[in-house]
């Protein structure tokens, strides 16, 4: 809780309709009291040059440590009476207060006012004009194949080839970038590598690449778009010198034992493979499916139930989600301080999850639909299958009953969407196997 006066200068969010306001005092005289105690046990163990422990000069130890008995003394005294404030007239605080201390404080207690929020009253709402889209595709040899296919891409290699380069192909460039005739930053590169036509070069880049041979340059002139994201670049005109150092064509591995080795396939066995993917297929179908309801129903759920929300709720799960973004960066190698991190960028996903949050726990309380023990175990058991030793698997989760909450979240949330299922109307459609894979045709 913050009671310093210079926080109440602090640029504050604007308030909401949930905003609320508690007048409170604390006696001086109980808190010079708690100040004398906190500092007679200070005095029993500060050790301080020239006199033994324990035996400090009482006025030393107030001079030394007067300001940090004061602070906790008053931090525990407006927790207290706040505490007791809300506790009687029932109120359920969202987030932490901001204390602003009043100037006309009387002779005999210290007052201050309690600013804060609360938790909105959730009324559910009328759900049953909403649509839901329900996905349905059948796996079969044909996305099978398209599996292996797959497959096979991601386990590509390049060889050498003397000719031109051309889309599909991995070459090797060294590369020098100039603006008004002076290299920019980022725009020199030496044995730099990439795969024309997967746009990991821009496409007017890639383009000029196109058709050289190795040890054949070219200089050409580009522009930059428009919303390229460095502003020093965006729209701005280039010259680009290229040197094409190498060629490798691509070369995709034989449906054969071998390959069906590198799936996990340890005898090499393609009937078998085709077995173990269309298992993991239908898994994934399923799950993708999932996903698409259940978006559909979250999305219900809030045009529902619109509620106002408190900012406390807000900031905390930006934060939470700009802490998460860092640690994703971390683990992917990226320096976090070369790339900030703007609370903006969170600011509607955090307001989408408040909203659901509050709401979901309404509707699974008044609508009772708490995890089963039955289901908690089905979906275990469901997520163990992908692994080489699913009853391993089983057994970690129910070693300690902790590992088990994100499961039961899992339950919850399939109640939920199972619930809304029953009370909107449902339209079956078949969909395409790119359309849900999010993958492009070939």
């Amino acid at each position: 809780m913050q009671t310093n006066a210079e926080n109440t200068n602090a640029q504050q969010p604007a308030p909401s309709a949930l905003e609320r306001r508690l007048d409170l005092s604390v006696a001086k005289a109980d808190l010079d009291k708690d100040i004398d105690s906190r500092l007679k046990r200070l005095g029993k163990n500060v050790k301080m040059s020239g006199f033994r422990p324990g035996k400090v000069p009482a006025n030393i130890v107030r001079q030394q440590y007067g300001d940090q008995a004061r602070n906790e003394a008053l931090n525990a005294a407006v927790d207290r009476a706040f505490g007791e404030a809300v506790v009687a007239q029932k109120l359920r605080v969202a987030g932490y207060p901001r204390v602003e201390p009043k100037e006309s404080s009387s002779d005999t207690h210290f007052e201050f006012s309690a600013v804060f929020e609360v938790y909105p009253e959730v009324k559910l709402g009328d759900i049953s004009t909403a649509e839901v889209e329900r996905p349905s595709l059948e796996v079969g040899e044909a996305e099978v194949d398209k599996t292996i296919d797959i497959l096979r891409k991601q386990r590509i290699r390049y060889e050498a080839v003397d000719r031109a380069a051309a889309k599909e192909d991995r070459v090797v460039i060294d590369f020098t970038g100039k603006k008004d005739g002076e290299v920019f930053q980022g725009g020199q590169a030496t044995d730099y590598p990439f795969v024309l036509g997967q746009g990991m070069m821009l496409a007017d880049f890639e383009t000029a690449v196109e058709g050289l041979k190795a040890g054949e340059s070219k200089t050409f002139d580009m522009t930059f778009p428009e919303d390229y994201f460095s502003k020093d670049l965006a729209g701005k005109q280039v010259q680009f010198e290229v040197v094409l150092k190498k060629v490798s064509g691509p070369v995709l591995p034989e449906i054969d034992a071998e390959f069906a080795k590198t799936l996990g396939v340890a005898d090499g066995d393609i009937a078998k493979m085709r077995e173990e993917i269309t298992g993991n297929l239908q898994r994934e179908v399923k799950k993708r499916i999932q996903s698409k309801i259940k978006d559909q129903v979250m999305d219900a759920i809030i045009k529902a139930n619109p509620i106002d929300l408190p900012n406390a709720l807000i900031e905390m799960e930006i934060h939470r989600l700009m802490e998460n973004a860092r640690r994703d960066m971390e683990q992917r190698g990226m320096k976090v301080n070369d790339f900030p991190i703007q609370p903006e960028w969170f600011a509607e996903q955090a307001k989408r999850r408040v909203t659901l949050g509050l709401v979901l726990a309404e509707l699974v309380k008044e609508k009772e639909l708490h995890a089963k023990p039955e289901q908690v175990r089905a979906i275990v058991d469901e997520s163990a299958q992908s692994y080489e030793h699913p009853e391993e698997v089983v057994r970690w989760y129910y070693a300690q009953p902790e590992r088990l909450q994100e499961i039961e979240g899992v339950a919850i949330e399939d109640n939920v969407v199972a619930w809304v299922l029953d009370n909107v109307k449902v339209t079956d459609k078949v969909v395409a196997f790119d359309e849900l894979m999010g993958q492009q045709q070939a």
